[in-house]
């Protein structure tokens, strides 16, 4: 029998990376967080690790909310002990469930869901600093006038935490990047699933003197049979963009993932309704990780889930993806 020959794998090479930033600050730092987390690095296509280095695993924020959300039962269960108390929500959601970051929004800030002020909002934010030693994500209510009122002075009350605050878009970006610059947070910019919207905006962002490094791209994903394959081509178009050298294309990649999956029919519809769709907790779980373990093959960095179960689905895919 003949000896067979050594079979070279071929390897694309790339120019550039995906930029690294970092969340959180320990004491020694300037903040009180236990620990801090890195996202980005890569250099390659999602875990393709004969190819480059994935340097750094991608993380689960677990979303809590200053109000009582209007999620689905099923969603809302697991926290129906603390789901009154961010603070509490978050230490369980970290000592329990595991979540590497919280992804605090401030939805109590909307004129028409409590019209909290900002100094009951960034009051809120240090609460729930002191119940977790995790980074924080810290994103507004989503009305843009009342966010420009709130997110400076909750970047002001947590100066030197080094937090992720949201949400910057092309038409409301100057007044949190003014206070992510003052304050020395890390920044999400949001665009509406359009490469060229998001190299826009980063370009606005930067031109404001905000380091590269403090920026995070948020794509707005689509859920599972909600134009996930359009989000998922832009991402992976991202992806493309930083690894041969667009360095307003290169920032690691957030995805709401919670949000999005939250709303889609199948994750809701109760069994009475549609029989054949099965079990409506298992429904609803499957369809967060399903949509999760999609933009984690698409290149994302921080996946904003909602159920437990589905972190742990998440998380055991990510330690397979990252075995090299």
């Amino acid at each position: 029998m003949r000896n067979r020959m050594p079979v070279d794998v071929i390897k694309e090479r790339y120019t550039t990376k995906v930029g690294e930033v970092t969340l959180g600050a320990t004491k020694a730092e300037g903040g009180t967080r236990s620990h801090t987390i890195t996202v980005g690095g890569d250099s390659t296509l999602p875990f393709l690790h004969f190819e480059g280095e994935v340097p750094n695993r991608p993380v689960i924020a677990m979303e809590v909310q200053d109000r009582v959300p209007e999620w689905s039962e099923v969603v809302k269960k697991p926290f129906a002990d603390v789901i009154g108390d961010p603070a509490a929500w978050a230490a369980k959601c970290v000592k329990e469930y595991g979540a590497d970051l919280i992804y605090l929004k401030l939805a109590s800030a909307d004129p028409e869901l409590g019209d909290s002020s900002p100094e009951k909002c960034a009051e809120t934010v240090k609460k729930v600093l002191g119940a977790v030693g995790v980074p924080l994500a810290v994103v507004g209510c989503g009305v843009d006038a009342k966010d420009n009122e709130v997110m400076p002075v909750v970047a002001e009350a947590a100066a030197g935490e080094n937090l992720l605050l949201g949400v910057a878009k092309q038409e409301n970006y100057k007044t949190l990047t003014a206070a992510c610059m003052v304050h020395k947070h890390n920044i999400i910019a949001q665009s509406p699933i359009d490469i060229n919207i998001a190299k826009q905006l980063n370009i606005l962002i930067s031109e404001m003197n905000l380091p590269l490094s403090r920026i995070v791209i948020d794509p707005s994903v689509g859920a599972l049979g909600y134009g996930i394959e359009y989000t998922y081509s832009i991402m992976e178009r991202m992806r493309l963009g930083a690894l041969t050298g667009d360095r307003m294309l290169s920032m690691p990649v957030i995805c709401a993932i919670g949000y999005e999956a939250g709303r889609a029919k199948e994750a809701n519809a109760p069994v009475s309704e549609f029989p054949g769709w099965g079990d409506l907790a298992e429904r609803a779980v499957m369809w967060e990780a399903m949509t999760a373990a999609a933009f984690l093959q698409a290149g994302g960095h921080i996946f904003v889930l909602r159920h437990p179960r589905s972190v742990e689905l998440v998380k055991r895919s990510i330690d397979q993806l990252m075995r090299k």
